[in-house]
């Protein structure tokens, strides 16, 4: 699949589709369980400005795919939705979007040299406080998968020449308690009217950069990707690759001889190694 062309730069038109995104999911309510709603962008504009406009220059062959953000990763660099009682609005302002997906804070800072300032939410939970690229806690799924392509690539550029990482959804969703909540939690009918919306915008994004595969971060991203990109197939291939998690026991068995075995069967090894 060819990118589609455009007068402005391929960077301006993905964040222009976060935007958009952005705006129809500010439309949308939720209830219990959910108590909190964080949108990992709106004071972090300018550091997830820096990641597309960076990384994002030209097309991509390939979409590495999360499901959405949370709390020690991108949740450390966007914001909080104001909440009422009642029903949960995400309540973000138009001009959003996000920072970086499986956002382990030193490697987002340290290795893909993203910076830019995080302002204070305008409410957020207390056990789940947000405090931007000076977070001490680690988010071990961002820091074994950004890991592993760190050690497998060497430099940053080498792994963006063909690929790009993005979440389906910008939101994540906390419990009243502080839990973190992930859209399968969701009321079903809230859950199909949220992911409806990102099932389009994945389409149209994966259009803009060209995209021939993306790559499902764990079974739930992997399905999603499925069904949201079927009219897309045959020229967009989906498939999947074991999401690094330390709830995933699999994962805590050695998750990088893991990936790099399915990402040699994927044939993707040629793309991530320095020439």
């Amino acid at each position: 699949m060819e990118p589609q062309p455009c007068s402005q730069s391929l960077a301006e038109g993905f964040l222009e589709e976060e935007v958009r995104l952005n705006a129809e999911l500010s439309q949308l309510q939720f209830s219990e369980p959910v108590g909190s709603i964080y949108n990992p962008v709106e004071y972090a504009w300018e550091p997830h400005r820096n990641y597309v406009t960076r990384y994002c220059q030209g097309p991509k062959e390939v979409l590495f795919l999360g499901m959405n953000p949370g709390p020690f990763g991108m949740a450390q660099t966007g914001s909080v939705a104001r909440v009422r009682r009642g029903t949960r609005t995400t309540g973000f302002s138009r001009k959003t979007g996000r920072q970086v997906p499986f956002g382990e804070v030193s490697v987002v800072r340290d290795w893909l040299g993203i910076g830019g300032p995080v302002l204070p939410p305008p409410q957020e939970h207390p056990k789940r406080p947000v405090l931007g690229l000076e977070c001490p806690q680690s988010e071990v799924s961002g820091a074994r998968f950004w890991g592993f392509f760190r050690n497998l690539c060497g430099q940053p550029e080498v792994f963006f020449r063909h690929c790009f990482v993005h979440n389906l959804c910008p939101l994540l969703f906390l419990a009243p308690s502080g839990r973190n909540l992930t859209p399968a939690e969701l009321p079903t009918k809230q859950r199909e009217q949220l992911l409806g919306i990102c099932d389009a915008a994945l389409c149209r994004q994966v259009q803009l950069l060209g995209v021939r595969l993306v790559v499902g971060v764990g079974r739930l991203a992997e399905q999603r990707a499925r069904r949201a990109l079927a009219g897309l197939m045959p020229e967009v291939q989906v498939e999947g690759l074991l999401h690094p998690s330390p709830r995933n026991p699999q994962a805590n068995r050695g998750w990088e001889a893991v990936a790099k075995e399915r990402l040699n069967e994927l044939g993707l090894l040629p793309l991530l190694l320095t020439k």
